[in-house]
């Protein structure tokens, strides 16, 4: 029996790149495409005028009206069986610990090659969700390592650090916070890092989560 192609919606203002998306996407011989939105307004006004329901978002960050975070959020809270795959100009760690803290199953830069997106897309359908090498070390680390909250033997100082730090919190913020010198935090964050083998604050977060220390 010939496999039920994936259900794909696109959110993103730049109308040609969505198209040639769409023309990409429909390429891949198991993926068709619902609908293209230009904002988060728009896609909600697509999702509630069809019918069918998309399997994954790819959901751009930088938009108007209703940006990819707003977006993100919504279909987290509102339709959270629909799978998001951010595509976006964006590398920065804060944008992809908030896309994570937002139900965010992947993560890829518009840059990416066809056939990144591609597995992309079947990884997320097959196993729940994909990240590039933008975050890929951090994730299978997180998401393999086996420990369990009960035995991380974490300091009360340094498990308020670590919650602090899956935040969008600066480090400055975390030591005002917690009543420390910046000096102490980074002491901290270099502690935990080491400790648990972590190369990044996405990792952080990850592990976090992992850990059931923060919830998303």
């Amino acid at each position: 029996m010939q496999q039920q192609a994936y259900k794909i919606a696109i959110v993103d203002d730049h109308i040609l790149l969505a198209s040639s998306l769409e023309q990409l996407i429909i390429s891949f011989g198991n993926c068709r495409v619902l609908h293209i939105s230009k904002n988060g307004k728009n896609f909600q006004h697509n999702l509630i005028n069809h019918v069918e329901k998309p399997d994954i978002v790819l959901l751009d960050i930088n938009m108007p009206v209703m940006d990819g975070f707003e977006t993100a959020q919504w279909i987290k809270e509102t339709h959270p069986y629909i799978k998001i795959l951010v595509l976006s100009m964006e590398d920065d760690e804060a944008s992809i610990i908030k896309m994570i803290h937002k139900g965010a199953k992947g993560y890829l830069l518009k840059d990416t090659q066809p056939e990144m997106l591609k597995l992309a897309i079947d990884e997320i359908m097959s196993n729940g969700f994909y990240h590039s090498d933008l975050v890929a070390n951090t994730l299978v680390q997180a998401f393999n390592k086996d420990t369990n909250a009960s035995g991380l033997g974490l300091k009360n100082t340094e498990l308020e650090f670590v919650k602090l730090a899956a935040t969008e919190r600066t480090y400055k913020e975390i030591a005002s916070i917690m009543n420390l010198s910046p000096k102490t935090i980074d002491g901290y964050r270099q502690d935990v890092f080491k400790r648990y083998h972590l190369k990044n604050r996405v990792g952080l977060v990850l592990f976090a989560i992992k850990n059931g220390l923060v919830d998303i």
